[in-house]
């Protein structure tokens, strides 16, 4: 759910707002004069979201990415304790 103050509010509310945020990875539209300015959000989600568009940025990654998907559809998957007990450590 996105919540959204006014930039006045978000100011008087800016040390309380990473744990408020951090509750249910939210993310804060804050405004001015009621249009939108800023978007707040926890750093786990922002790390989440850049990460994403740099996947979708590069037609590599993405390539991998939808191969993996594809993968999983089609049931081409190894179960973790496998795949470990296949490496040599």
């Amino acid at each position: 759910m996105v919540k959204s103050l006014n930039i006045t509010e978000a100011r008087n509310k800016l040390t309380s707002l990473p744990d408020e945020l951090a509750k249910d990875h939210a993310s804060l539209t804050v405004t001015r004069r009621g249009k939108p300015v800023l978007a707040i959000m926890d750093w786990e989600m922002f790390e989440a979201l850049t990460e994403t568009l740099e996947i979708m940025a590069d037609p590599e990654m993405l390539a991998v990415f939808r191969k993996g998907v594809s993968d999983m559809d089609k049931g081409r998957v190894h179960d973790w304790e496998e795949v470990k007990a296949g490496l040599d450590l």
